[in-house]
């Protein structure tokens, strides 16, 4: 597995693979109308746009396994964890944590002492495990639908 800085090439790729796995991994937690809303279809292409520009105001990280890219995750120059994502094929593989400790190890070096995400019910326990701790359970509205998830916070 490599470990390497976001490409703009990279984010059409980035995009399929949020769709999927929002759409395959989290189906346990969530209903089908909420994963809808959560990625919906019809915002695939503006994703590709709008995702390209954040990921290169962010720290981006992508994993990638023999060209391929299984998963990716970005933080603000705040701290922000913003999107952590990894192949429904490739789950609980360490991609997560490698990516996560990319983003804590660049937190550290800019000088910030908190990283803070918004977790959703499936990734909590991961968070929970890498020492992120639950300030508030949430519920966001997205098109009148209604997801839970949980804002964390870690000390550097």
């Amino acid at each position: 597995m490599i470990i390497r800085k976001f490409h703009d090439s990279d984010v059409r790729q980035i995009v399929s693979l949020f769709y999927e796995t929002v759409h395959s991994v989290n189906k346990q937690h969530y209903t089908q109308n909420q994963l809808d809303v959560w990625a919906p279809r019809d915002e695939e292409m503006l994703k590709q746009t709008t995702w390209k520009d954040s990921f290169n105001l962010n720290v981006t990280y992508i994993a990638e396994i023999n060209g391929n890219i299984v998963g990716f995750a970005d933080m603000t120059q705040e701290g922000h964890l913003d999107r952590l994502y990894i192949h429904r094929d490739f789950q609980r593989q360490g991609i997560a944590s490698s990516l996560v400790d990319n983003l804590e190890s660049e937190a550290r070096q800019k000088g910030l002492i908190v990283m803070d995400t918004e977790a959703s019910i499936m990734a909590r326990p991961f968070f929970e495990h890498h020492g992120y701790q639950i300030t508030e359970s949430q519920v966001v509205e997205r098109r009148g639908v209604v997801l839970e998830n949980f804002k964390m916070v870690k000390n550097l």
